[in-house]
């Protein structure tokens, strides 16, 4: 083993070590109501999302016992309502010759009443000084099953990297099924040797079992690593979510240091596949890795991490012994050649009580709470701004049709994200003690980011003499743990 790897009953020994640790990270003021989030440590990637048994199960990228995520486990929470929670111990450990430096991201597949768990099993070899992208590391696509979510079989390796095409650099991970008329595919996220992000698919021929059928790009390179490919098809029309690495901003376009969207796919898998032109799928700064599956209403629900790896700036938590959160969960729609983020109804009923009134009237109201859902419903457009927290606001020029968000000092080092609407009709406002997700024009656009009020906190204002419409807000309740 190495300082990386971790056993089960490491972890266990460890965290009756670090009991106190928690019980201080318990009272960080920042620490979020209704959002997943590590008990210490680090969290960053949704993993193995799925419905079974009629529970939920969220794993994700976990590094408990310090804040730069460099031990990589899967935690896991599970829920039957999205309301009520129950934090589980962790199911899947880098114990193995095959996952020595990590046990990192991957997905959950149901057939025949059990549940297959799919991820990369990161190995970085010592022996000398290597780069780690060309040479160097072993990206091995591991296999474990599960009859109840809980309780993992042995490991099977079953792609290392002579499995992969020869053109392939050392980076291969993140692998997610897809079916199609009967027949099961294994994507993978990957970067070639000539610096060119791509996704590389496998037809199946079990479980086990695969066949390269194709690498999926984009004619011009765009990005030079494209990460947790999530291919599916959604009212319609083949989607193709992925987290592009390498590209430069373009104004108002990818503007952080990674970006995380969606390709269009026109064709059918079983002839060709194109990609169209890439949309940004989050315009806020802490968005990436986002996984989706389909639960029994077969909605396709989405959650996210509510963070960016090599982030310029210093989260102000990690002196607290956190870091980092999921987003809430969302159901994704497509029509009218864009995918929609919706939130999933049953947070509902976290609601409080229901306050409603004009626009021209809102800011008498004082909204005095950090936690809380509101909702601006635009009858006639103008230029305003909405005040969020002290140093946070949000911004819309109806000339430029320029939507903003501005962090100043609250954003801890971030300043602003923006995008240009085709109309603004709708903000729907997810505030929590330290996040926002904003969703415009009922999901079409989304902004999603931390923030960090460190004066006493500023009432939710609206800010603009012409504007008409309403408001609809509810003061949020926690999410309940169960033990």
């Amino acid at each position: 083993m190495n300082a990386l790897s971790m056993t089960k009953a490491e972890y266990e020994q460890k965290a009756r070590q670090f009991a106190k640790e928690r019980e201080r990270v318990k009272k960080d003021p920042w620490r979020l109501a209704y959002h997943i989030m590590p008990d210490s440590g680090w969290l960053n990637d949704p993993n193995g999302l799925c419905q079974f048994h009629d529970i939920y199960h969220i794993y994700y990228q976990y590094s408990p016992f310090d804040i730069e995520g460099k031990v990589k486990l899967w935690g896991h929470v599970t829920t039957k309502d999205f309301c009520t929670w129950k934090q589980e111990e962790p199911v899947l450990f880098p114990d193995c010759r095959y996952d020595l430096r990590g046990a990192y991201s991957g997905s959950a597949y149901i057939h025949n009443d059990q549940l297959y768990f799919y991820y990369t099993g990161n190995v970085k070899l010592t022996d000398r000084a290597y780069d780690y992208i060309y040479e160097g590391r072993e990206h091995n696509t591991m296999l474990v099953t599960s009859k109840d979510g809980y309780l993992l079989s042995d490991k099977k390796c079953l792609m290392r990297n002579e499995d992969y095409p020869d053109c392939m650099s050392k980076h291969v991970r993140d692998p997610k099924l897809y079916e199609h008329n009967g027949k099961t595919y294994l994507v993978l996220g990957g970067r070639t040797k000539s610096d060119q992000g791509c996704v590389l698919i496998y037809q199946m021929k079990d479980l086990i079992h695969f066949s390269f059928d194709r690498l999926l790009t984009t004619p011009q390179t765009f990005g030079y690593m494209w990460e947790c490919p999530d291919l599916f098809d959604l009212d319609g029309q083949t989607i193709l979510i992925a987290c592009p690495q390498g590209v430069p901003q373009e104004a108002d376009r990818y503007q952080n240091v990674y970006q995380c969207g969606y390709f269009l796919v026109s064709g059918d898998i079983e002839h060709s596949l194109e990609l169209e032109s890439f949309q940004t799928l989050d315009y806020g700064f802490d968005f990436y890795a986002p996984q989706t599956f389909v639960d029994q209403q077969n909605r396709r629900i989405l959650i996210g991490w509510m963070g960016m790896p090599d982030i310029p700036y210093d989260n102000p938590t990690c002196e607290r012994g956190w870091q980092h959160a999921l987003t809430i969960p969302r159901v994704l729609s497509y029509h009218d050649g864009m995918l929609y983020q919706t939130p999933i109804a049953e947070l509902k009923a976290l609601r409080g009580e229901k306050h409603s009134g004009s626009v021209a009237r809102f800011n008498d109201y004082h909204i005095l709470e950090r936690v809380y859902e509101c909702t601006i419903t635009i009858e006639q457009e103008a230029s305003f701004s909405i005040q969020v927290r002290n140093e946070v606001y949000m911004k819309y020029d109806v000339d430029t049709k320029r939507f903003s968000l501005h962090m100043g000092a609250d954003g801890s080092g971030r300043t602003v994200r923006s995008a240009i609407l085709p109309s603004l009709e709708r903000i729907t406002i997810y505030s929590d003690t330290s996040s926002l997700e904003v969703f415009i024009n009922d999901g079409a656009y989304v902004f999603t980011t931390r923030v960090y009020e460190k004066q006493a906190h500023t009432p939710l204002s609206i800010n603009g003499k012409d504007l008409q419409g309403s408001v609809v807000w509810y003061k949020m309740n926690p999410y309940q743990w169960k033990s």
